[in-house]
């Protein structure tokens, strides 16, 4: 009996030793999966099924979404440990699989959608691989007009809502100001600024600050204005001068307001850089849009769009990205 048990003993130590060896594989990303298998039917659509019309880059979109494929199934293969961040966007992975298939279906393949107001993608991907130098020279254009008057604009702003939240004599005078001009949109200002500017550059950056000044300088003053007054009364106590007041004590709990502000100047100015464009200058990317509708360039026209929405958006998010940062202190309070 004692040979039968230590026999047992033994050969359940060499399993258990067995177990531990083993490796342990990582857990599958099916989200994952799923994405790739619709990026690989895109691919194979775009390969095999011929075009109506011969594109000269389709062979080059077959093989950017069959990258897609290999890199969407080598993350769910390892278990996508590294890159759990977008695990959450599985559905839109495969989602973007299923527009693009069916973009091309009613495009290149079926021409359901007549040319030239729906191009196909491989179209767009023309206009960056054939035009990308005149893309690359608006959107630089463009920045060169939004980020200065962006930054004016924020500054001015609140510098003058600081003001008018915390004195009463600037609030005053301020105030009105703000209240009857404030509501009028930038792009009101175009003739005007357009012919008291010495140049097109000039007026545009004047319009960008403008649609920035007065959402920041209104939120900025809502924001000091509401500053709890035991904050005051607590920083007096403690000998806080009236310079200590504002910039320890008005500013930073008026931040989150401010933030607003820039948001919402960031939106406007994106709406009057274009419209400025548009009308005056002649580079950017509001310009791009208006040549290529006058020569009907529509795939130059939806890339320059693509372009732009990509553009705006890394700016928003790296505005969030600050403000982050800023507001730190404020984890768990500020939720938007």
């Amino acid at each position: 009996m004692n040979s039968i048990a230590e026999t047992d003993r033994f050969a359940l130590l060499g399993a258990s030793s067995q177990d531990k060896s083993a490796p342990i594989l990582p857990p599958l990303w099916r989200g994952g999966l799923a994405a790739a298998a619709g990026w690989a039917v895109a691919a194979s659509l775009t390969w095999f099924w011929p075009d109506l019309t011969p594109w000269a880059r389709t062979d080059l979109l077959a093989l950017l979404e069959l990258g897609v494929t290999l890199l969407l199934a080598a993350v769910a293969l390892s278990g996508g440990g590294r890159f759990a961040l977008i695990h959450p966007y599985n559905r839109w992975f495969g989602a973007l699989a299923g527009i693009l298939t069916l973009w091309q279906v009613l495009t290149a393949k079926t021409g359901l959608l007549p040319l030239p107001f729906f191009p196909p993608p491989q179209s767009i991907l023309e206009v960056y691989t054939d035009d990308a130098a005149r893309l690359f020279e608006s959107v630089w254009r463009s920045l060169f007009l939004l980020i200065p008057g962006y930054a004016i604009g924020g500054i001015l702003g609140f510098t003058t809502g600081a003001l008018i939240g915390w004195s009463k004599a600037a609030n005053y005078w301020g105030h009105p100001v703000l209240r009857f001009v404030g509501p009028l949109p930038a792009t009101a200002w175009l003739p005007i600024a357009f012919f008291f500017f010495p140049g097109s550059h000039s007026a545009s950056t004047f319009l960008v600050g403008l649609a920035t000044f007065f959402p920041v300088a209104v939120l900025t003053a809502s924001g000091v204005k509401g500053v709890n007054s035991a904050y005051y009364d607590i920083a007096r106590t403690l000998g806080g001068s009236e310079r200590f007041l504002i910039l320890k004590v008005a500013v930073p709990a008026a931040l989150p307001n401010v933030f607003v502000g820039l948001f919402m100047g960031l939106g406007s100015s994106f709406a009057v850089l274009i419209i400025a464009e548009m009308m005056g200058v002649k580079a950017g990317l509001g310009w791009y849009l208006q040549w290529a509708q006058g020569w009907a360039a529509y795939a130059n026209l939806y890339g320059a769009l693509i372009v732009m929405a990509l553009l705006f958006s890394g700016l928003i998010s790296l505005l969030f990205f600050v403000r982050d940062r800023v507001l730190a202190w404020q984890k768990g309070i500020v939720r938007w």
